[in-house]
């Protein structure tokens, strides 16, 4: 039986960003040593990270209702 409960992806923004080239160095690091699958995952993980440790921050700052 098929899952008609298919997951959806959440829709995803480009962006562009400038970091200082340690920050892409060790990201190209973590690729090589198959960490992180590419820049983009790296990212990703970071602000989510980031968010997850400062939800009870931003929560006081009105993000979150």
């Amino acid at each position: 039986m098929p899952n008609d409960k298919k997951e959806k992806k959440p829709k995803m923004q480009n962006i562009t960003i400038n970091i200082p080239e340690i920050y892409d160095d060790n990201i190209q690091k973590l690729i090589k040593k198959k960490v992180v699958a590419s820049r983009s995952e790296a990212i990703r993980t970071a602000v989510r990270e980031y968010l997850h440790a400062e939800v009870e921050n931003l929560k006081l700052l009105g993000f979150f209702d």
